[in-house]
């Protein structure tokens, strides 16, 4: 049907019937508070490219996260800033890693609040990559297997849900087998990895200490966070 006899605005005209006829209504239900996490101890320094957000070392979350919770926000999400770096990230997978030992004391101090994590390596690789780079290009099975160790390290923690946000081939299935295979078949997955192009990841890898050290995406996020 075409105007006139199309009017969608029969359907905006008071604020009754836009309460009966809206797709998405927004509350704290649907919130997930992103935090991230950092070695060291009292460690609370504002983020400058998300103002308002701050990097926490462990022995400060357990207080942040009953905060979040008093605000009625199921569920946060952790960044992770490792001790170090290396080629292929292997502080993701560190049972005694930032993150893990976050998810812990999460959990600890307020057991009710779901807890994810972001499964990404381009915060602990040193080429800021998510995953295994092989010849100038990234190698997408290799990277699989380390982020499959890292979804069980998480699990293995006490994580609720794996958060993929790499854009790699057969991510979600491969994290599901590996997941089940280990008795982890209560863990969720939450992919939000189809970013492409888009400047709002930009103050994230600035965050996360994760803008790529080669490659055209080099310049492409550098300018986006700035």
């Amino acid at each position: 049907m075409a105007f006139p006899d199309t009017r969608p605005r029969r359907l905006r005209r008071t604020s009754s019937i836009r309460r009966l006829v809206r797709e998405t209504t927004l509350s704290p239900d649907n919130f997930i508070f992103p935090l991230f996490v950092r070695p060291g101890k009292g460690e609370k320094n504002e983020i400058s490219s998300l103002p308002g957000q701050f990097h926490f070392s462990v022995d400060m979350l357990a207080r942040e996260a009953e905060e979040i919770a008093k605000l009625g926000i199921p569920a946060v999400i952790l960044f992770g800033l490792p001790e170090k770096k290396d080629e292929v990230g292997s502080e993701a997978w560190a049972p005694e890693g930032v993150v893990q030992k976050a998810i812990r004391t999460i959990k600890k101090a307020v057991p009710e609040l779901t807890v994810a994590v972001d499964a990404c390596f381009c915060e602990y690789t040193t080429h800021g990559h998510c995953g295994v780079m092989l010849e100038g290009h990234l190698d997408n099975d290799a990277t699989l297997e380390n982020l499959g160790r890292a979804a069980l390290s998480y699990a293995r923690a006490g994580a609720d849900v794996v958060a993929p946000s790499g854009m790699l081939d057969g991510f979600v299935g491969f994290l599901r087998e590996g997941l089940d295979e280990d008795n982890f078949d209560k863990v969720a997955i939450l992919s939000y990895a189809a970013k492409y192009a888009s400047g709002y990841y930009g103050p994230f890898r600035a965050a996360a200490d994760s803008t790529p050290a080669l490659g055209a995406w080099k310049r492409d996020f550098s300018r986006s966070s700035l």
